[in-house]
């Protein structure tokens, strides 16, 4: 079963407005021919010179995540919605924290983009001539890859041996996220930030720090709370739904030390999180909220097959406060802890 650290100050109360927002169609490119529905797409139908920004799907299907993720020089889709003749189109990838850091220009073949080749957070300049466009969000996070793993640490960071380490045919992290003590605010969903899911462990000064991150976990995890609100406002309840995020990505090196801990936790990939979520707005983590948390994860589930995974309930005396396992592994599993 999966266990919450018994640390104090492990968590960060956050809010999420109750309410629901409209879809919006997905296109690669938009030729203003006719005026988009929305902003900031409107805009970009209006404009004169050049005018870019992402896709609605850029954003995952939540429309909520803020990163796109990318192992090194590789392959990376990052849909656009661009004002005029894409084909006279270039870009350059541009250092997050030094926009005149950039990493060369190459021309815009559809939604496909070569990532850099050094790790970091980067944002997406278009270029026509001599008008440049920096697409802020979503930030691009390029991964320090798993193999540079060098026994049971990374760059001096440790993180422990995975199982696929000793058994060929196991999954294991395509690569991780450097975390440098600047990137623990920066937001990874409209709702989360990275700092959320950095490992609770004994190495609070050893920076930089590694994470793994599935962005299907982000996804689902705004889903769930969009649901959550959506309750609360057919509730005719203006209230915002709080949360917090007591443990995200644990190293296999800390997770061993997890008490009750699975073995082979889904936390040591990525793609699990443990929360309090406040479902009904009463100020306390109730049997309540334990049944509106599995309502919303299993209408997430039933609407997105891609995201269906594990979903525990710790509301046992064991624990001091109530909260929930999410994940998704990709399998149905449900049990009590």
């Amino acid at each position: 079963m999966e266990e919450r650290e018994r640390q104090s100050g492990l968590g960060r109360w956050g809010v999420f407005a109750a309410v629901t927002a409209a879809a919006v169609g997905v296109i690669q490119f938009y030729q203003p021919a006719s005026p988009a529905p929305t902003e900031p797409f409107a805009a970009i139908a209006r404009a004169r010179g050049l005018a870019a920004g992402a896709s609605p799907n850029a954003f995952g299907t939540s429309h909520e995540v803020r990163l796109r993720f990318a192992l090194p020089a590789s392959v990376v889709e990052f849909p656009l919605e661009v004002s005029g003749d894409p084909a006279s189109l270039t870009y350059e990838w541009l250092a997050a924290e030094d926009s005149n850091s950039g990493a060369g220009l190459h021309a815009v073949n559809g939604a496909s983009f070569i990532s850099p080749e050094r790790p970091g957070f980067y944002h997406l300049a278009i270029i026509r001539g001599t008008d440049r466009h920096i697409i802020a969000d979503p930030t691009l996070a390029v991964m320090v890859p798993f193999s540079q793993k060098i026994g049971a640490t990374l760059n001096g960071y440790r993180i422990g041996t995975y199982v696929a380490e000793r058994l060929a045919d196991h999954d294991h992290p395509v690569g991780f996220i450097q975390v440098n003590r600047g990137d623990l605010d920066r937001k990874i969903s409209t709702h989360l930030r990275l700092g959320d899911f950095i490992t609770r462990d004994s190495q609070e000064d050893v920076w930089p720090k590694y994470v793994a991150l599935n962005p299907r976990l982000l996804d689902k995890l705004e889903l769930v709370l969009a649901r959550i609100g959506a309750q609360a406002r057919l509730a005719a309840d203006s209230r915002e739904v709080a949360f917090d995020v007591h443990s995200g990505f644990r190293t296999p090196a800390h997770n061993r030390g997890v008490w009750r801990a699975a073995s082979d936790s889904r936390h040591q990939y990525g793609d699990a999180a443990d929360l309090a979520i406040d479902a009904d707005g009463d100020g306390r983590i109730t049997a309540r909220d334990e049944a509106l948390v599995v309502r919303a994860v299993d209408e997430v589930e039933n609407e997105h097959p891609d995201l269906v995974g594990g979903l525990g309930l710790y509301t046992s005396a064991f624990y001091r406060t109530p909260y929930v396992h999410i994940d998704a592994r990709g399998s149905r599993s449900r049990w009590k802890g």
